[in-house]
């Protein structure tokens, strides 16, 4: 595996413990968003992209955070579950998206990334410095059409909203 690119998005305010997103590409094709470099007890540190565990709410099924009193669907009162536990003994309230399996491949990734961070830091004091993380959700201007394609009427037109406000509201009692 070769990490081929790793762009950077520092953070506004470096007092934080965390200094910045980043995404890698693997071998120039297999791209992992949303790392972040955190400023541990002993430097910097790359945590992978995670996301909250949820529990079901036993009365209706919907999904609640694990600390959540209440069910944001049905309003029940959930029932205080066992906080899962990692080997330390300290709460996981989060579960990694993606993760190297081993330690070589975790120093790998910490290296390049640490190493583009400093970078991106040299960058940053530069006139008109713009972050190269910041193009990767921007969609390129214009109707995105194949090379060689005209564009058709349906592409040149905008997408229409689903709002319902537009249209007047029922007169009635209030919902209760």
């Amino acid at each position: 595996m070769r990490i081929t690119e790793v762009r950077i998005k520092l953070m506004e305010d470096p007092s934080e413990r965390l200094m910045a997103f980043c995404s890698i590409t693997l071998d120039d094709c297999f791209v992992v968003r949303d790392l972040k470099i955190i400023q541990g007890q002993s430097g910097p540190f790359v945590a992978m992209p995670s996301r909250k565990i949820m529990a079901h709410c036993p009365s209706c099924g919907c999904k609640n955070h694990l600390r959540a009193n209440y069910c944001n669907q049905c309003g029940r009162r959930l029932p205080q579950e066992t906080v899962p536990q990692d080997e330390q003994g300290r709460v996981r309230l989060y579960a990694d998206i993606a993760h190297p399996i081993n330690s070589a491949c975790r120093e790998q990734i910490q290296q390049a990334v640490i190493q583009a961070y400093e970078q991106e830091l040299k960058k940053a004091q530069q006139p008109g410095y713009v972050s190269s993380y910041e193009d990767m959700d921007l969609p390129a201007p214009g109707p995105h059409i194949a090379p060689g394609r005209k564009p058709s009427s349906s592409t040149a037109q905008p997408r229409t909203s689903l709002n319902t406000t537009d249209s007047p509201a029922e007169e009635g009692p209030p919902a209760g």
